[in-house]
Order: structure tokens, then C-alpha cells, then sequence
């Protein structure tokens, strides 16, 4: 009877020790599943995770992704409404406040340098008002204290410039919405950090001080579009202001793909807040697709075709916008601009500031 007992309780423990093997080897992913996740991107990143190409190279990655385009500003209450697994917003400060996240040392896979837009003439008027510098290779640089001092010391218009009847109105660099942007939520950094002798808006009542201050800048532009991608779209019909705020990474795709106006010109802002495309992990999952964006040589080439700048291969911008770089006057390799670097305030005095300068303090 022992025998028997004894047995059956070998048979028991082996039985035991095959369920837990197959319960351990079915409950790890089967090898060549595709990861899908979902997230938020901001429209300068539409084209990119459209692009079927970037599509397939994702999948080569065991990666489905889908993505819902919202302004960088508005991916921290988006992402509380409905389940994401990653955000993307042009901005690590802004990036930084989006909650619940898991993410342990955020990847930012590329970035974009803020540039600048308008036609040859308006450079020449502004050129006459002294806040640009022509270097000897062709890039166009735009001198942003000077500007910051020009409005301040009160808005000149664009009709007291000689041999430009084409333009009118104040002279004024146009934006999109701060509340909903990060490219004019940088702009307004950018220009604090300048107006405040080279420091960074470090408490709440500076910020709102600050903010307050720096009215003039947006203020008189109106009514403000929600996204750069509006904003370069209604320069390049011809529909919009002369002078404007982007991303470079949507004026160098748009070049590439010739149906930028051959008359444009991008200006460098000597002073600049670089725009650091970071990938919020919300869920575990989220944090493959970082490391494909951040490493895989075919999206980090695609990455490039789309007018970014790939981290991981500085070069990689230059090589394959190719003749694009030379023909539209794009700088090759950002650190030959030597343009010196604003910082910015924490996420939430950046918005304390931007209510401010915007009127919203309520």
C-alpha cells in the first residue's frame, strides 16, 4: 500500500512539474508576435507614421502601431481620457508631466532643430532692420535678442521698410498656440530666457511676471492655429503670415518633396531651445517601440527622409535630404551653427508663463 501511495504521489509531483512548465513556457510572447501599441504624436510626426515604408519597417520590428494626433500640451489629459501606451510630444520638458508613465531613462530617438521661415523678400526687409546674418555658405541666421528688442521697444511695421509694398502690417514672428503647441511653447521660452539676461524662469511669480511681459509677442498675431503643420501649410499656399516659427524637420520633408515655394528662405535663430522628440512609455509595451525608433538603421534612415535628426547618426540628416541641404540652404551639422542654448523652465512654470503671455491666467 506504501508502494502504491508512493507512487501515485511521484506521478502527482511529475504531473505537477509538467503543468507548471507548460504553464511557464505558454505564458512567454510566441516568438515573431507583433507588439501592437498605441499613442500620441504631434502633426509634424503625421507623415512619418504614415509613410508606408516606416509602416514595414515597424513590422520587420514586430511592431503594429497605430497613433491619435494631438498638440503636445493636450497629450497629458488625452492620455487620461483613454488607454495609450506611449506619447510623443516635441518636448522632453512637456513630455515630463505626462502622467502615469513607466518610463525609466526616456529615449529620444530624434530631434528637430526650430527654425524660422519666410520668402526672400521678407529676409530682405528684415535684413534692412538688421536681425539677420548671412553666412558665406548660404544659411540664413536670425538674430533673436535683436528682435526681442526691436518689439519691445515698440512694434516697427513692416511698410516703414523701403521696396516692400507686398508686405504689411506689424513685424512679428508668427507662431502657433502656446496653450496646445510645443514649437510656441519653446518660442516663448526661448525669448524669457533672453529677456531675463540668460536665465531661466525659476519660480512661479517670475513666470507669471515674465509671461506678462512678453504679451506683445503674441498677442497681436491674432488668432493662433493649433498646429505647426497648419502654420507651414498656409505659408506654403501662399494664404498665411511672411514670417514664421516651426520645425525644421516640416520644412526640410517639404523641400525634399518640392512643394516648398523656390523663393522660401530657413532662417536659424541664433538663440535656440532644441525640440526633443521623447518617447513617453505608458505601458511596458511602449518601450520597444522606443528602442526600433531610437536604433533600427531603417527607421533611423527613414527618420531622416522625414526631415528629422536622428540621435544615434548625426550625419544621417545630411545624407539622405542629399541635394535638399545645399539647394535650400539647410546647415548640414547643427553644431556649425554654434547657436547658443536657452533654457527651459520645468513643465509647469513653462505653463504658468504661457497662461501669462496669453491672457489665460484664470
Amino acid at each position: 500500500m506504501k508502494r502504491l501511495l508512493g507512487g501515485v504521489l511521484a506521478l502527482a509531483l511529475v504531473a505537477g512539474v509538467v503543468v507548471l512548465i507548460a504553464s511557464h513556457c505558454c505564458s512567454r510572447p510566441t516568438p515573431g508576435a507583433v507588439t501592437r501599441v498605441s499613442g500620441l504624436i504631434g502633426s509634424e510626426k503625421t507623415n512619418f507614421f504614415a509613410d508606408p515604408a516606416v509602416a514595414k519597417a515597424l513590422s520587420d520590428q514586430h511592431l503594429g502601431v497605430s497613433v491619435d494626433h494631438a498638440g503636445s500640451w493636450q497629450m497629458a489629459d488625452l492620455s487620461k481620457k483613454a488607454k495609450y501606451d506611449f506619447a510623443i510630444p516635441s518636448t522632453d520638458v512637456i513630455g515630463a508631466d505626462i502622467p502615469n508613465q513607466v518610463t525609466t531613462v526616456p529615449v529620444r530617438p530624434f530631434y528637430s532643430p526650430l527654425v524660422l521661415v519666410a520668402q526672400a523678400s521678407t529676409v530682405d526687409a528684415l535684413d534692412q532692420l538688421g536681425l539677420v546674418r548671412r553666412r558665406d555658405d548660404g544659411v540664413t541666421v536670425f538674430l533673436t535678442r535683436a528682435y526681442l528688442d526691436l518689439v519691445k521697444a515698440g512694434h516697427p511695421s513692416w511698410n516703414d521698410v523701403k521696396g516692400h509694398p507686398e508686405l504689411s502690417g506689424k513685424v512679428l514672428v508668427s507662431t502657433t498656440d502656446p496653450q496646445s503647441s510645443g514649437s510656441a511653447a519653446l518660442y516663448l521660452a526661448t525669448l524669457a530666457y533672453l529677456d531675463l539676461g540668460n536665465n531661466v524662469v525659476t519660480d512661479p511669480a517670475s513666470a507669471a511676471r515674465e509671461g506678462t511681459a512678453l504679451k506683445g509677442f503674441f498677442g497681436p498675431q491674432g488668432a493662433l492655429l493649433a498646429s505647426s503643420d497648419q502654420l507651414v501649410g498656409d505659408f506654403i499656399a501662399g494664404a498665411g503670415k511672411p514670417l514664421i516659427w516651426t520645425y525644421e524637420s516640416e520644412v526640410a520633408e517639404r523641400a525634399r518633396a518640392g512643394t516648398l515655394p523656390k523663393d522660401t528662405v530657413v532662417l536659424y535663430p541664433d538663440t535656440t531651445i532644441q525640440s526633443d522628440h521623447t518617447v513617453v512609455e505608458l505601458t511596458p509595451q511602449a518601450h520597444q517601440l522606443a528602442l526600433a525608433l531610437q536604433s533600427d538603421p531603417a527607421l533611423v534612415k527613414l527618420e531622416a527622409d522625414h526631415g528629422f535628426r536622428p540621435e544615434t547618426d548625426p550625419g544621417a540628416f545630411a545624407r539622405e535630404m542629399g541635394a535638399t541641404v545645399q539647394a535650400n540652404h539647410f546647415v548640414a551639422n547643427v553644431a556649425d551653427l554654434k547657436s547658443a542654448q536657452a533654457n527651459s523652465p520645468t513643465g509647469d512654470l513653462l505653463k504658468a508663463m504661457i497662461n501669462a503671455a496669453t491672457g489665460k491666467n484664470s
